[in-house]
């Protein structure tokens, strides 16, 4: 897989996720993200106006499901998005129940392995539930504390036989060891969204 870059819009006003994401397309991102906040703050209808206004680009909904994996898939898929994000921690049934859904609402999953303690074992089960994408996510509390390690990454990326996304504090100061370890995806949210000018 060629790597993909992937903006994640983790901000709450869609007219300004809107502006940021066409300067980032505009700048090579191949995928566009209706993050948690803006998720959050605007619902579906932020996963709309980016399917909208980027018809040909795949459409991200990092909904952090834990729970009606189902429902939550369908949901998302019918508003346009092309990936949806489940967490790791979530039992397995809510997983299989969002891919079962995935599968009829033409959405691939992505499973976010954020608060997971044994990445590569969870990543290897999910892998074998049906998922298509693992995320390997630092949290901002952990990039708090100066935490940006690899070593999760290159250890589940040598593990299954799906691609690999890195999210949490990836820059251009660090993205090169980010592919060296592993990461077919790149996600980048805050070293973009938080820029003035994009």
């Amino acid at each position: 897989m060629k790597p993909v870059l992937q903006v994640a819009l983790d901000l709450e006003n869609l007219k300004r996720a809107v502006q940021i994401a066409k300067e980032a397309v505009k700048g090579g991102a191949d995928w566009v993200e209706a993050g948690t906040p803006l998720i959050k703050s605007e619902g579906m209808n932020a996963v709309r106006e980016l399917r909208r206004v980027f018809p040909k680009h795949v459409i991200v909904a990092d909904m952090k499901t834990v729970d009606v994996g189902r429902f939550e898939v369908e949901m998302a898929a019918k508003s346009g998005a092309d990936v949806v994000c489940i967490l790791g921690v979530s039992d397995d049934d809510t997983i299989k129940e969002a891919v079962k859904a995935g599968r009829q609402y033409g959405a691939k999953i992505m499973v976010d392995l954020f608060g997971v303690d044994d990445k590569t074992k969870r990543a290897k089960e999910v892998e074998l539930i049906g998922v298509d994408y693992i995320c390997i996510h630092t949290s901002i509390d952990e990039q708090m504390r100066g935490k940006i390690v690899f070593d999760d990454l290159k250890n589940v990326s040598n593990s299954v036989n799906i691609p690999v996304a890195a999210a949490g504090g990836i820059n251009s100061e660090n993205v090169l060891p980010a592919l060296k370890s592993g990461a077919d995806i790149i996600i980048v949210g805050g070293s973009i969204t938080k820029e003035k000018n994009v």
